[in-house]
């Protein structure tokens, strides 16, 4: 459950992937006055549980896991109208205090703490090893020909906390021309942020210095470029872009087009510290190491949440349905 947020939705995805389940996705859209009062406020009346069209209309399932503040309010009305029954997860800091869900995952920046809430570095994400792994035995032709080493190329673009002026972009397309020169065959994919310069000047590199540049057209190859990596360079306008590129056990080259803020400082600094990231400067650094997920982590831990809980209420070990 999500307001539709791209990054908020693919992260509850991931988790109850991770869980062995199927998500039923459910969004949420409130309207004024209660959004302005979010997340602390109540739902709409017009929305509360069993009201047509209510995004939280029953039947209730066992497990609930949500994103993004706007979420919060409904929340906190299925625990309500459930009677607890309801197991609820929420992802990331929902502002409200620890309670606002049974199980909270938090990244290590947020100052979020308490007994039901698991920090990490990285944030959950869908590269999982069982997807990289399939993706590395049958990866498409037009990757699988270009020659060692290879390196993914992310792309992101203007964000809330990151901007790409003309200087950036310049020097970020300057180190990749560098990087191809020296040998390296790139693999690139913008995202639907990445400004229209920066995307130009990535294909004329490709098309002067060969490789791959994912031009829209199909489906986006991205876990098999980052199946074949042998680093992944990746621009820090995008948190879980950067966790993915982790999930690799390749070293992570990221180039910051703004200054970054404390939250992806942080992430950054725990990459380094790890030896998993580098600054990219146009060559190849750092070395192999084993993949950083915390995808799994969050997963188990939750369902080790959802037992605890069955065994106290002697409900008995089952699991989820």
């Amino acid at each position: 459950m999500s307001d539709g947020k791209a990054g908020d939705e693919l992260q509850c995805v991931a988790v109850i992937e991770a869980l062995g389940l199927t998500p039923e996705i459910r969004r949420v859209s409130p309207r004024p006055p209660f959004v302005w009062f979010m997340p602390w406020g109540p739902i709409s009346p017009a929305e509360a549980p069993g009201r047509p069209g209510s995004p939280i209309a029953g039947p209730f399932p066992d497990l609930v896991v949500a994103s993004g503040r706007r979420s919060v309010a409904y929340l906190r009305a299925i625990r309500r109208h459930s009677g607890g029954r309801v197991f609820t997860v929420f992802l990331k800091d929902p502002r409200t205090g620890p309670g606002a869900a049974d199980f909270i995952w938090a990244p290590e920046h947020d100052r979020l703490r308490g007994p039901n809430v698991l920090v990490t570095l990285t944030p959950p994400h869908r590269l999982s090893a069982e997807r990289l792994a399939a993706a590395r035995a049958m990866p498409p032709p037009e990757l699988a020909a270009l020659p060692a080493p290879r390196v993914a190329v992310l792309l992101g673009g203007d964000s809330r906390r990151h901007h790409f002026p003309p200087e950036a972009i310049a020097t970020l397309a300057a180190r990749l021309d560098r990087l191809a020169a020296e040998g390296a065959a790139l693999m690139i994919t913008p995202s639907r942020r990445t400004p229209p310069a920066l995307a130009g000047a990535a294909r004329d590199i490709v098309r002067r210095r060969g490789g791959y540049f994912w031009d829209g057209a199909g489906e986006n190859p991205y876990v098999a470029m980052m199946a074949l990596a042998d680093a992944v360079v990746v621009t820090t306008d995008s948190m879980n872009m950067t966790g993915e590129a982790a999930a690799t056990g390749r070293p992570v080259l990221t180039f910051s087009p703004s200054p970054d803020d404390a939250r992806t400082r942080h992430l950054l600094d725990g990459l380094k510290a790890l030896g998993i990231a580098h600054e990219f400067t146009g060559t190849l650094a750092g070395s192999a190491y084993p993949p950083l997920n915390s995808t799994p982590l969050i997963a188990d831990a939750i369902m080790q949440a959802i037992l605890q809980r069955r065994r106290a209420r002697g409900d008995g070990p089952g699991d989820p349905q």
